[in-house]
């Protein structure tokens, strides 16, 4: 098999209007009341975004009122750049990135939804198949390829390299590669690793361009809150009946993307693979609640690494409406 055929190529544009199916909502479906009812939300072509798309498919938005436009991001980086800049209303990020953003004042940000966690198998350090590496204290002072820079895909390379001894210089060690040509750049040489996410982790695999030299979804990393749904203060301030329908959208979603078959009917709408080939894929968890406890063990994380110096307080910056 090769990469491509497992490559994930986000849908240009999907609009929220399937009729809806599970639990019942609690939003008007006409959305009455609330003070945007279209809006567009960044996303990446990846198994974290699956409970969006089960928003989508099965018109949860839609019974909210909300009518959904998603548009694809490379990115942590790219989220808070068009999230800053009005682009978007909501955007799928990473947690080390908006709260990067927080902390250098980039961004007046707000997470209005958790949205994914980590697990064995959901994201992993691969090296080319015939490398002679075998660990991540061998990947000293070699290059790894990362999505983006400072952001959870290189914190969670330097916490499971120091317990194996392995130091890893931010700056000097790790190189952007986006996600769907990872495979490409070990297969041409250009890294030597890739810290790469499901779906494209069993790509590479299947390709036989890669083989997993340490599994971050394992300890130290078990378990770690990997990214969430921010928007801007301005606009939770501005729009707080429109947000709380995208949260009630959300958590519905997140709910029914903790049955497994509902995310492997899911991944094929907005991805070219196919149901045989997303049953195959590791999951993580989707959590239905933001949890400031859970999001505090990021800041920890950050901030043993020098990404941030001062605590954050993760409390504000939540937005937790009532049902």
């Amino acid at each position: 098999m090769t990469i491509p055929a497992l490559a994930v190529v986000l849908v240009g544009a999907v609009t929220a209007g399937c009729g809806a199916s599970g639990d019942s909502g609690g939003g008007p479906a006409d959305g009455k009341g609330l003070e945007k009812t279209r809006i567009t939300v960044g996303t990446m072509p990846v198994a974290d975004t699956a409970a969006l798309q089960i928003a989508i498919r099965k018109g949860f938005f839609k019974a909210e009122g909300l009518t959904v436009r998603t548009t694809t991001l490379s990115g942590g980086a790219e989220s808070v750049g068009r999230l800053r800049a009005g682009a978007i209303d909501v955007s799928f990020g990473n947690y080390v990135s908006y709260f990067l953003a927080h902390a250098n004042k980039a961004l007046d940000l707000r997470i209005v939804s958790d949205g994914f966690q980590s697990a064995p198998g959901t994201h992993a350090v691969l090296v080319p198949k015939d490398s002679p590496v075998s660990s991540l204290k061998d990947l000293e002072g070699k290059k790894i390829g990362v999505n983006t820079k400072r952001n959870i895909s290189a914190l969670l390379v330097q916490k499971a390299g120091k317990a194996e001894g392995a130091v890893f210089d931010d700056d000097k060690d790790f190189v952007e590669i986006d996600m769907p040509n990872m495979g490409t750049a070990l297969e041409s040489g250009s890294v030597d690793a890739v810290q790469a996410v499901e779906p494209f982790v069993t790509a590479i695999e299947k390709s036989g361009a890669g083989r997993v030299v340490a599994d971050l979804g394992k300890p130290p990393t078990a378990g770690f809150p990997i990214a969430g749904y921010a928007s801007t203060a301005a606009f939770t301030e501005k729009n707080p009946k429109t947000v709380a329908a995208f949260q009630r959208a959300m958590s519905r979603a997140q709910r029914q993307a903790g049955n497994r078959s509902n995310v492997v009917a899911a991944l094929p709408d907005y991805t070219k693979i196919t149901t045989e080939e997303a049953a195959q894929l590791r999951l993580g968890g989707y959590p239905v609640a933001l949890d400031p406890a859970r999001l505090r063990r990021v800041v920890e994380l950050m901030r043993e690494f020098g990404y941030v110096k001062q605590e954050i307080d993760v409390e504000p910056l939540l937005v937790r409406t009532a049902p």
